[in-house]
């Protein structure tokens, strides 16, 4: 049995570079910690080039495992380098780190992770390491390292844990398959059993074409009686998930659905007006919002929406809001059209921003591209709205913010 719960334990058996064993609940990386790994980043980056030795070791020793990744892996390695730069970039932050990865647990549980996966994956990122750092790499650096691997690990395990009383995933099936534009579908899913959710949330979805790959997209919805999500989804490029959803997905076709998470959502008690930036599909969650506040109205706040798009031919849902927006009077759309800055000024939406309005008092909802979001919460700073009333999606330098397979 002692031998069996080592096994298990999210650090393993101790390794030849640590033959005390991990302790049972793993420390966060100290100061020297954090100095030994930020002072040696240049002997295993750029992160690409550790993750490919590192999926060739681990797949080598365990060939089974290959089984539960996806046919191109291309994405599933940008995942995981920006995983490492989270860690590496946030090593100051525990806090913080542990948070996203309690809910990366939770989320992976939809891809079969069990304890003893990640046992093996820290031995396969052991032996990478090294052959990556080559003779510079000591036994000092490599403990900091797992030290920091295993915080994040003992928090993904803690947030699995903690879910278990849950489906690792829902089934639906599509009800309703609409093509906005070309690039760009509507679709209404029916869950098989209740999926609890919040307006403002986002989930992951996979399609049986492409087993094992699962992109995140936000419900365009508050919870309905009748179980139906919706969802928008773009199709980013050729032969990805939205591709197989926007391209080859029809009606009575099935989905799974991964737990909702995401905090970009309404207060239960709204005393302030509220200004919401939706750019793109990013009108996704922004809708759903919308949608809540319609179910809410008692005197609620007036709300002010700015819609960022290359052209009024990228606004593709604009009937639907026109004539949302005619029957509330609390509430005033304005469309923001064209996305490039001259040189030297100011984007139109950040310049609509400083024209239109005085936001300090807001609460702000961000959507849209990391791009656009970054830029409008940096300008509504600037424009003196504290961090903390501006709400808006993990970015793409965060690890939650494009789940695939398997992302340890």
């Amino acid at each position: 049995m002692r031998l069996r719960r080592q096994l298990l334990a999210p650090g393993g058996p101790p390794g030849p570079a640590d033959s005390a064993g991990p302790a049972q609940a793993t420390p966060y990386c100290d100061e020297t910690d954090r100095r030994l790994i930020l002072g040696h980043l240049d002997l295993v980056t750029p992160f690409e080039e550790l993750i490919t030795p590192l999926y060739e070791v681990m797949f080598r020793r365990h060939p089974y495992l290959r089984s539960m990744f996806p046919e191109s892996m291309a994405f599933q390695r940008a995942h995981l380098a920006k995983m490492f730069q989270y860690l590496t970039d946030n090593l100051d932050r525990p806090e913080d780190v542990v948070a996203t990865f309690t809910r990366l647990g939770r989320d992976h549980r939809k891809l079969g992770v069990r304890r003893a996966h990640y046992a093996t994956f820290e031995d396969a990122l052991r032996e990478a390491l090294r052959l990556r750092a080559g003779r510079r790499w000591s036994v000092e650096l490599e403990r900091a390292w797992l030290r920091m691997l295993r915080s994040a690990v003992d928090a993904m395990v803690a947030g699995a844990d903690a879910a278990l009383t849950e489906p690792p995933y829902w089934h639906a099936t599509v009800v309703r398959h609409d093509l906005r534009r070309p690039d760009l579908a509507v679709l209404r899913v029916r869950t098989h059993e209740p999926y609890p959710y919040r307006a403002g949330q986002y989930g992951a979805l996979e399609s049986p074409l492409l087993p094992h790959a699962w992109r995140q997209y936000s419900m365009a919805c508050a919870p309905r009686a009748d179980g139906i999500v919706e969802f928008h989804v773009r199709r980013t490029g050729p032969d990805g998930v939205s591709e197989a959803l926007v391209d080859r997905t029809r009606a009575g076709d099935t989905l799974r659905l991964g737990p909702a998470t995401g905090t970009m959502t309404l207060g239960d008690e709204l005393s302030r007006d509220l200004l919401l930036v939706a750019g793109g599909s990013g009108l996704a969650p922004v809708k759903a919002l919308l949608d809540e506040l319609t179910s809410r109205r008692a005197g609620g706040p007036r709300v002010q929406l700015l819609l960022a798009a290359r052209d009024r031919g990228d606004l593709y849902d604009g009937e639907w809001l026109a004539d949302f927006e005619r029957r509330r009077p609390w509430l005033t759309v304005l469309p923001v059209l064209g996305d490039a800055p001259p040189p030297g000024g100011r984007s139109p939406l950040t310049d609509t921003l400083v024209r239109h309005g005085a936001w300090a008092d807001r609460l702000a909802y961000v959507s849209g591209p990391a791009g656009m979001v970054e830029a409008t919460v940096r300008a509504l700073r600037e424009l003196g709205v504290p961090a903390a009333r501006i709400h808006h999606d993990p970015l793409g330098s965060s690890p939650v913010s494009s789940v695939s397979a398997a992302s340890w």
